[in-house]
């Protein structure tokens, strides 16, 4: 079954709404999203709901293979973006690079 939410990180709001973040790393429980598939973005920390992606792509990626360019499709530097990815998932090697555009912002109640 094609997946038609994902969340993210209150943090990371203002920069997936402004084009700045254009990828997401996930592990594999994360991995099922299908490209040409249009998904509901809500925060993870309040379940609210602000705009909708469309998945472009999703490919497996290892941690030690992760790059600068990477870093800027994340908003962030190579550092920054790997301390985080550790904070999520600790130890984590194999992860999935799911690639999206921002298709549309939902209203704020």
């Amino acid at each position: 079954m094609t997946p038609t939410t994902m969340t993210f990180f209150e943090r990371f709001e203002a920069d997936i709404l402004a084009g700045k973040k254009t990828i997401t790393l996930r592990d594999e429980a994360e991995k099922y999203y299908v490209p040409g598939s249009v998904v509901t973005v809500s925060t993870f920390e309040e379940g609210r709901e602000f705009c909708r992606l469309e998945i472009l792509s999703v490919e497996p990626i290892l941690f030690d293979a992760l790059t600068d360019y990477h870093a800027e499709q994340e908003n962030m530097t190579l550092d920054e973006l790997k301390e985080v990815i550790q904070a999520i998932y600790p130890g984590i090697q194999q992860l999935y690079l799911i690639s999206y555009q921002l298709k549309g912002l939902l209203k704020v109640n």
